[in-house]
């Protein structure tokens, strides 16, 4: 163990008992992306932190099967965090973990593990990976039952500030827990559709922004509940209003230096950058099926608005796929790409893993950035982006053999299941006709 592990550890184990916790909440995420969490005492932590906590792989959806389902949950301590919402006696607190195989070896299946490859691949060719997400999501009145149309909480449209809007509030006290939790939030407000908000966070290293957006929507749905609403990161509830995107900007440091500016280049753009666009452009169609894996998601892509439908890049662009962000020309720390096609409904390892790989990728063969004006669709639905993704050797390579075949078994029959369904425009349209 190194020391600052240990340094962790021991301040976990201090402020645990001078804060009365009682409760430990152990966190991971499933390979789809949903939060899993088992309570600990605190008697039990430092063995948890030795040796891990058992559990059943097997019954976590695309982690195990039956024959090989004994993993373990390591907690890290550096994402210790006391939950600020549990504000009654005594307390609790939360930690991601890392999942571990019983001979210790990381497990496959491990979304984190998977990005921590990725990152990993970064240091190795020098980088340190930056991002920072503009994060989506809708409020409703109430939780929507099958059937019936979801009723958001206002009618409120882009920064609208009026006394009508609810969303003032809402996101005020889900900062403040935010903030609490230690998650640095840089804007805040109310996005295009009815009912629609917009949270942006710090930039942090990759690790740590998937973790801070796993921490994120958890936070926004105890607010929701606590309010008397629900929160929804579904990409597209509405036909006829904008979709939840969660936009991230990149970029790449060697030391303390941005990999991807230069001061003599087109819009500051070094060669390292323009390669790094490159490969996510070149890769887009293979990896969208991470970014974007659930069928809804690609209403939100060709669904109209600002979604990026196609692949391209460009300066202030705000439909293209890779936007150039050009508030603060010539500042080098603010040189970066916004990559706009992930959803909120994405898991943030598993995307944020394939995104890098791709544009490290370009970066490792030195793809060349082309101007032409030629444009390519992103897949159209999830059964393209499943047949894109099942060819790809990036996507393989990155995500392990695991947990790409789990992938695209959960995703074909998603895919079959929604293809066999009768909707409500079918029977709208055809019934009274045929």
């Amino acid at each position: 163990m190194s020391p600052e592990m240990s340094k962790q550890q021991e301040f976990v184990l201090r402020t645990i008992e001078e804060r009365n916790i009682r409760f430990v909440r152990l966190w991971f995420t499933d390979v789809l992306g949903f939060l899993k969490s088992v309570a600990i005492a605190p008697a039990e932590l430092e063995n948890a932190f030795e040796e891990g906590i058992g559990f059943d792989g097997s019954a976590i959806e695309g982690f195990a099967r039956v024959t090989e389902s004994d993993m373990l949950a390591k907690p890290d301590p550096a994402t210790f965090s006391i939950l600020p919402w549990r504000t009654e006696a005594p307390g609790a607190a939360r930690m991601f973990c890392d999942i571990t195989m019983p001979d210790g070896s990381a497990s496959p299946a491990d979304p984190r593990n998977v990005l921590r490859r990725t990152l990993d691949k970064a240091a190795s060719m020098g980088y340190t990976c930056y991002t920072h997400p503009e994060i989506e999501f809708f409020l409703f009145k109430e939780k929507p039952e099958a059937g019936v149309a979801p009723v958001p909480v206002d009618q409120g449209g882009y920064f609208d500030h009026t006394p009508a809007v609810v969303g003032h509030d809402f996101r005020r006290q889900a900062i403040t827990l935010l903030e609490a939790m230690g998650i640095s939030v840089e804007f805040s407000h109310h996005e295009g559709g009815p009912g629609q908000q917009e949270i942006d966070l710090r930039d942090a290293d990759a690790l740590t922004t998937a973790d801070n957006i796993m921490t994120f929507r958890h936070v926004i749905k105890e607010v929701a509940m606590d309010q008397g609403f629900h929160a929804s990161f579904m990409p597209k509830p509405f036909t006829d209003h904008p979709g939840s995107g969660m936009h991230t900007h990149v970029s790449l440091f060697k030391g303390e230096e941005n990999a991807f500016y230069d001061a003599n280049a087109q819009y500051n753009l070094s060669a390292v950058g323009r390669s790094f666009i490159a490969g996510i452009l070149k890769h887009a169609p293979e990896i969208t099926a991470i970014t974007n894996q659930w069928v809804n998601s690609y209403k939100r892509l060709h669904g109209g608005g600002e979604a990026p439908a196609v692949i391209n890049w460009g300066p202030s662009n705000r439909g293209a796929l890779v936007r150039l962000p050009m508030y603060k020309p010539g500042k080098e720390n603010s040189t970066r790409i916004e990559f706009r096609s992930p959803d909120t409904a994405c898991n943030p390892y598993l995307a944020y893993a394939v995104m890098l790989a791709a544009g490290l990728k370009g970066v490792e063969e030195s793809y060349v950035l082309s101007d032409s004006s030629e444009l390519i669709s992103l897949p159209t639905d999830l059964n393209e982006a499943i047949a894109e993704m099942e060819k790809s050797a990036l996507v393989r390579e990155t995500l392990g053999e695991h947990v790409f075949e789990y992938v695209l078994r959960n995703k074909r029959a998603e895919w079959l299941d929604y293809s066999r369904q009768v909707s409500a425009y079918e029977l709208d349209r055809y019934l009274p006709v045929l």
